[in-house]
């Protein structure tokens, strides 16, 4: 039972809260001890959110994962966590959540519930309407940013680091999308409607528009944010950014494939591009 209930929370997909610090880097606020608490708190809350989002998802898809070849195996279309548990789990992590996430911070509660509130209308009507879908999944991704901004007292942030986000998140939505796109293809059995409103061509040329939109994006960012160094050695950042988006498109086309999540905690090469480009960052900011 409590195996089943860790897979149904998916705890591999607490990396995402990684977003949430995306504020306290960027406004050189690593190393303030208040700021860096309030900001795990957060990070540990949303995660939480998030599984409790995946295990009522799994209680609403269980029909449609029980036709899917991999999905079947999920804890609770498989019948492994009973639905009653599963109930037990998704809302009483909700319930856990959302008076934490106001003692933390107010702006932080409005956050999270509207969370809430978008993924289960993305779960019930959004996900199955082309192009609103992958917005919306980016739109995830953005209110953790958002989130991490609404916990420190943010001085130096730049909101070009929000349209790097959406961008960035529609990159890795498109990518998911094709992903899936390409297994139905393979002749793995389609649970998802709105792939039919999708072809390889089209996510391939929006992919195309995306990935040119964001390294624009962000090159713009690194030498025309007012909180910068002088210097512009955050242009130095820029080759990182470029090899990691070239290696996922390389990765979706030609090499294995699979979704982003699975690549990520996969592919050396792209964790290496990762992890210099955090370095470079910290060392930037925080070093010279």
């Amino acid at each position: 039972m409590i195996s089943a209930i860790i897979k149904t929370m998916r705890p591999k997909q607490w990396a995402k809260s990684i977003f949430l610090f995306v504020a306290l880097v960027f406004d050189r606020k690593l190393t303030h001890l208040p700021a860096l608490l309030d900001t795990l708190q957060g990070a540990l809350l949303f995660s939480l959110l998030a599984s409790a989002i995946y295990v009522l998802n799994d209680i609403a898809d269980r029909e449609e994962d029980r036709r899917h070849p991999e999905k079947k195996h999920r804890p609770i279309a498989s019948g492994r966590l009973p639905l009653g548990a599963a109930w037990a789990v998704g809302l009483g992590l909700i319930i856990l959540v959302l008076p934490l996430a106001y003692l933390l911070e107010p702006k932080f509660l409005i956050i999270a519930v509207l969370y809430i509130v978008l993924n289960l209308s993305y779960s019930a009507w959004l996900k199955h309407i082309p192009l609103i879908d992958v917005l919306v999944l980016a739109s995830f991704y953005v209110l953790r940013v958002t989130a991490g901004v609404a916990l420190i007292d943010v001085k130096r942030f730049s909101p070009w680091l929000y349209v790097v986000t959406t961008l960035f998140a529609l990159f890795i939505g498109l990518g998911k999308r094709r992903a899936e796109l390409v297994l139905t293809a393979d002749g793995i059995s389609n649970t998802r409607r709105v792939l039919d409103g999708y072809s390889i061509d089209l996510l391939d040329q929006l992919i195309s528009i995306v990935s040119g939109t964001t390294i624009v994006s962000y090159s713009l960012y690194t030498f025309s944010a007012p909180n910068l160094p002088e210097n512009h050695t955050m242009m130095l950042t820029i080759p990182f950014v470029l090899y990691g988006i070239f290696r996922y498109l390389y990765l979706l086309q030609i090499g294995r494939g699979g979704s982003p999540e699975e690549i990520a905690f996969t592919d050396r090469p792209l964790q290496a591009a990762i992890m210099l480009w955090t370095l470079s960052i910290l060392i930037i900011f925080y070093i010279f």
